[in-house]
């Protein structure tokens, strides 16, 4: 081999080494100068563990601030699945009161997240657990406690189906959510708990603490200076008056049926209930299996939300509705009169209350006269029926901010070709005209109705929640969709007297007069294939000057004046005592108003 080409060989491979430890040591350069807080940041990682703080819920206050969900100290047991023992589960299990078996199926269950992320394995544990694991601590590696919040209801009432309760959310729920949620998590299962979940929930903040190479804890990483305070979840201005709520539950204990109460000019709701309800409490941390079996058992479906899923025949309470309508379109007047000889003949003969003989609409609301509805609803048609139903918030989602409801049914002329063909009989109208038949309403959408009525077509979309407070206890109100039906004002003036005759004339709902306060209102009794009949009342008081509406309806027990308007009154009276209204209880009810004859 030649000089020459030795020596370009050495040429070449003092390039190549030159160029190598260049190479090097700009790399050295970069991860050392240029990137050092970026690799300083992934090593302070491998030594610090951040220890997820879970925000307070935020709670709920009543239409008067008063404190109605609240939050309360329990203890919640939880397994690191890098540090634990499975050996001890058996033990641990014993001492929680668990399955045997629960502790390994949880954490299989979350095996897809970090082995260092603590699992949840037990909330509302005993003072005497925590005691057990306290001392007993050096043989549970990977097991801790901290201290979680959960529901309490101080005021007395229990609104089960309006507050709702949070519960773990579920592995499908977390592929969803998991920007926010880890597993073992708690949020919104459903009510109100579950519709505002995100202004209830909070903010999370973390704890970074300084751990060795077994993941032991040797203290704070910068004396907590890097610390991130969690920040506590809004709370709710409700529209609830917790004792009309009280009132309603009180008198639907034992009964099938639900209660609600709105405010007309505003649309808030004063009241729910839902007949029988279930008690939160067994809900506000971990549910026994022997209480959700008695809940899925009973027959009567205690968590079924009567007031907006339960749909049934509106019956007489729906006259009120059509007369409106009639008015409305002119085709009658309050001067159009019929003569009711105890029923109607439309292919059969349909019965009415009575023989009320010559008839107008005031009249024919105060007395419920089938035969005045027989005929005013051929005059109406079904199509505009519906279509004015539908401005008063029946045959539709009322949009409350639950939910969870039912839109009902008012049929139209396609719903019937669809089940009868094109040529339906025309003897069903009949039935539609007195709230019978085919068409379904909830008690909610009732009471919005009344409402609506009640304060001349102008409200608001029926809801629970003013606003939040916020961290200064300022009040951030929530804005909701305005109602105006279109609806003129002489119209309402006619059917409100009506109603007024109900309760002060001599109606059918007599039983429900108030010292100082007119009531207006209108039974209903829904008839029922399945057993006794339907039981519903719809009014508001003041007369003159509306300041609750209410709807009642009791499930197969029978006449709405016997055992649906008493509820309402009751209602009503708490709610006008406490407003002022009415300053003597033991006062006699007011004088009726005089009522001139019909002439023939």
């Amino acid at each position: 081999m030649s000089k020459e080409i030795l020596n370009e060989r050495k040429t070449i491979l003092f390039s190549v080494l030159v160029g190598v430890f260049f190479l090097f040591s700009f790399r050295l350069f970069q991860l050392q100068i240029v990137q050092q807080k970026q690799f300083d940041e992934k090593s302070s990682g491998n030594s610090i563990k951040a220890i997820e703080q879970t925000p307070l819920r935020g709670v709920f206050y009543d239409r008067d601030t008063v404190l109605i969900v609240e939050n309360i100290p329990a203890y919640t047991v939880r397994v690191t699945p890098s540090e634990y023992d499975k050996k001890n589960s058996k033990f641990l299990e014993s001492i929680l009161e668990l399955e045997e078996g629960y502790i390994d199926d949880i954490l299989f269950r979350n095996k897809h997240y970090s082995k260092f992320i603590p699992i949840k394995v037990k909330r509302g544990a005993s003072f005497e657990a925590i005691g057990w694991i306290e001392e007993n601590q050096e043989y549970l590696p990977g097991v801790d406690y901290i201290i979680e919040m959960q529901r309490n209801y101080p005021a007395g009432i229990m609104a089960s189906h309006a507050f709702g309760y949070s519960k773990e959310i579920s592995p499908q729920q977390l592929k969803k959510e998991k920007d926010y949620y880890a597993p073992g998590d708690v949020m919104g299962s459903n009510g109100l708990e579950k519709f505002y979940e995100k202004i209830l929930r909070g903010t999370k903040g973390y704890n970074f603490i300084l751990v060795d190479s077994r993941r032991r804890e040797v203290g704070k990483f910068k004396d907590g200076s890097q610390d991130i305070p969690s920040i506590k979840g809004k709370d709710l201005a409700l529209t609830f008056d917790v004792d009309v709520q009280k009132i309603a539950e009180q008198e639907l204990k034992g009964k099938s049926g639900a209660a609600v109460a709105i405010e007309p000019a505003t649309g808030e709701i004063i009241a729910m209930a839902s007949g029988p309800d279930y008690d939160l409490n067994q809900f506000s941390y971990v549910t026994s299996r022997e209480y959700l079996r008695e809940l899925t058992s009973n027959p009567l479906k205690p968590q079924f939300n009567r007031a907006t899923m339960g749909a049934h025949p509106p019956g007489s309470t729906f006259k009120v509705l059509s007369a409106l309508i009639g008015l409305e379109l002119g085709v009658i007047t309050d001067k159009s009169v019929i003569n009711c000889s105890g029923g109607f003949t439309f292919g059969r003969f349909f019965k009415c209350h009575g023989a009320h003989g010559v008839t107008d609409v005031y009249r024919a609301i105060e007395k419920s006269c089938n035969v005045f509805f027989y005929q005013l609803i051929f005059k109406i048609g079904l199509n505009r029926l519906a279509d004015y139903a539908n401005k008063f918030g029946l045959g539709v989602k009322t949009e409350v901010d639950l939910g969870e409801e039912s839109k009902g049914l008012i049929p139209r002329t396609n719903y019937y070709e669809k089940v009868y063909g094109k040529n339906w009989p025309q003897g069903i109208l009949v039935s539609l005209g007195i709230g019978q038949g085919e068409v379904n309403v909830t008690p909610l959408q009732l009471a919005y109705y009344t409402a609506l009525v009640a304060n001349n077509g102008i409200s608001y979309k029926p809801h629970f929640v003013r606003g939040y407070f916020d961290e200064h206890k300022k009040l951030h109100r929530i804005e909701h969709e305005k109602v105006d039906t279109k609806v003129s004002q002489k119209s309402f003036d006619i059917v409100k007297k009506g109603m007024f005759l109900v309760v002060n004339g001599a109606g059918t709902a007599t039983n429900v007069r108030l010292p100082e306060v007119h009531v207006a209102g209108k039974t209903g009794t829904s008839q029922n294939p399945h057993g006794k009949d339907h039981a519903l009342f719809i009014g508001f008081a003041p007369y003159e000057n509306p300041q609750i509406a209410v709807a009642v309806l009791v499930e197969n027990v029978g006449f709405g004046s016997t055992h649906a308007a008493p509820i309402a009154k009751k209602m009503i009276e708490v709610y006008m005592k406490k407003k002022g209204f009415i300053t003597n209880s033991s006062a006699t009810p007011i004088a009726v108003m005089e009522v001139p004859e019909i002439e023939d």
